[in-house]
């Protein structure tokens, strides 16, 4: 061993220091401690995702998903998944594109119920008026589009009559669904207070007389041919509402003109089939 060269000095000890162990000690336990950290912390995967998917949006970066599953989306005619015509490879694959990966579920809507929902659109466009003014309002159930004619824009009171301002809002809903393909079935409703008069004996009858005439009118006066047009008559038998409060029985009086897609009129023209073969 060399001898230290520093007579005035004393040459230190051999090996590390002591106060290396502490340290060492300390910066051990320093990397645990941020381990732990890291270990006890989560990650907000959507959060991630739509911070990366906003900044690829903003400097265009794209990249290829391989998929064995279906593709993301809520529905392929949303803007939410656009699908692309399939693009041929050199490989055995069919490319589609979407702008949002957050979609969990590919809901496929069925097309007589998009066709539905097209022509309700259609109609709601040409008769906006009608509908801003609380005459009547316009939905969709499964291939059917239903145009709701409420008390106040139909009938009077106990009456079958059509006046000059109900015909002029069936003419106008005439030649909208004169724009539009599919039997239609008119349906009277009244609310369950009985009614027994000369003329109408009972709300079946009421019901009936009003479908009759609003179906007369479409068709001799609207011009939709009349073998498009079927008429039903339920009476109180199909409320919308509870007939207990006087809101609820004035929804329930209404006229209903639906227009049937093809599955639901082939399934009225079946059920007319065992009806008359008992």
């Amino acid at each position: 061993m060399e001898q230290c060269e520093c007579p005035e000095q004393e040459c230190p000890p051999a090996g590390a220091p002591e106060w290396m162990a502490t340290f060492a000690d300390l910066m051990s336990l320093l990397m645990c401690f941020f381990v732990l950290l890291l270990s006890f912390s989560e990650m907000d995967v959507i959060k991630y995702k739509q911070v990366a998917g906003s900044m690829k949006a903003a400097f265009g970066v794209q990249r290829d998903i391989e998929a064995d599953q279906d593709p993301l989306g809520t529905s392929i005619i949303m803007q939410e998944f656009s699908p692309a015509q399939p693009q041929p490879t050199v490989l055995n694959e069919v490319r589609q594109q979407t702008t949002d990966e957050m979609k969990r579920m590919l809901e496929i809507l069925d097309p007589a119920v998009e066709d539905a929902q097209d022509k309700a659109e259609d109609l709601k466009q040409e008769l906006k008026k009608e509908i801003a003014e609380g005459l009547l309002e316009i939905n969709t159930i499964d291939d059917q589009v239903i145009i709701r004619i409420r008390e106040k824009g139909s009938f009077p009171s106990a009456s079958a009559r059509i006046d000059p301002a109900f015909k002029a809002m069936l003419m106008k809903i005439a030649d909208a669904l004169n724009q539009v393909e599919g039997r239609i079935l008119i349906a009277g409703h009244t609310d369950n207070v009985p009614i027994e008069t000369l003329e109408f004996p009972s709300n079946w009858v009421l019901s009936a007389a009003r479908a009759a005439s609003v179906a007369h009118t479409m068709t001799q006066k609207g011009g939709i041919a009349p073998e498009r047009v079927e008429i039903r008559a339920y009476g109180e038998n199909r409320p919308l509402e509870s007939n207990e409060t006087p809101e609820g029985r004035a929804s329930n009086r209404r006229v209903e003109i639906i227009v049937l897609g093809e599955r639901s009129a082939q399934t009225l023209l079946e059920n007319i089939g065992d009806d008359d073969n008992p």
